[in-house]
């Protein structure tokens, strides 16, 4: 049985590579840039099957993931079960990713950053459980607020076709909490940036990962102050949008 868990793991890592086909997941082909030097060390490209993660060995957690939703996917997604089953990826050096120990008894949920939800194959749907893009995250928040904030994103890229997401934590203060052996660094607040480009349309999401039910809207640009990430693939000019918030959240 062991040895059964070990070789799917390794297929569903299969895909988890740097390889040129990931940016098909980034607007315009161009991923994030970390423009904060201090975040670079130990950072890894990983490419799955409908998505993608930067992934930190410093924080044991993605700094990014990035998906582009189509309405055709979407359709596709409602009929997936989702798998529910964790595992640490292989693809990752041993001591830079989290391991499943770490999150046990640690009060905070494993929080997709790309949400299962929107995985629109069998495939995609186990590798989105990879701890790679998993961070801590408030029970509470990720079963409810963080839910919905999913659940509105997913109808823009109906409404309009298609949405370019990238989704990450944000650490903030002098002290930051972390979890388990493997010290994971607990975000102070999550991240959602969404390109639409049949709208002409870019706006930021940040939620502090606490129990609340309350949001803020962000310009790229105000998000790309704090995150201290660049998002190139974004046109400049739709980068001091300011929307007014989201419908049914």
């Amino acid at each position: 049985m062991k040895k059964l868990l070990a070789t799917l793991l390794i297929a569903l890592s299969a895909h988890a590579v740097a390889a040129p086909e990931c940016q098909q997941f980034a607007p315009n082909g161009q991923f994030p840039v970390l423009a904060n030097a201090k975040m670079a060390p130990k950072t890894r490209l990983l490419c799955y099957s409908d998505f993608a993660v930067l992934h930190s060995g410093l924080t044991h957690g993605p700094l990014w993931s990035a998906e582009h939703l189509t309405r055709e996917h979407l359709g596709e997604a409602r009929e997936q079960v989702r798998t529910n089953k964790f595992f640490e990826d292989p693809a990752l050096p041993a001591g830079e990713g989290a391991t499943l120990a770490d999150y046990k008894r640690s009060g905070f949920d494993r929080g997709h950053m790309s949400p299962a939800g929107d995985r629109w194959n069998g495939e995609a749907m186990a590798q989105s459980f990879t701890l790679a893009n998993i961070v801590p995250q408030d029970r509470e928040n990720n079963q409810h607020l963080w839910a919905h904030i999913e659940m509105a994103v997913r109808k823009i890229a109906v409404r309009y076709g298609e949405a370019y997401v990238m989704t990450g934590p944000l650490f903030t203060g002098q002290t930051l909490r972390t979890i388990g052996a493997s010290h994971v660094f607990v975000p102070t607040q999550l991240f959602k940036v969404v390109y639409v480009p049949a709208a002409k349309e870019a706006f930021a999401i940040v939620v502090d990962n606490v129990a609340t039910n309350r949001y803020e809207m962000k310009t790229v640009h105000e998000l790309e102050g704090m995150s201290g990430m660049r998002f190139p693939g974004i046109p400049e000019t739709l980068k001091d949008q300011r929307i007014g918030g989201l419908k049914g959240v």
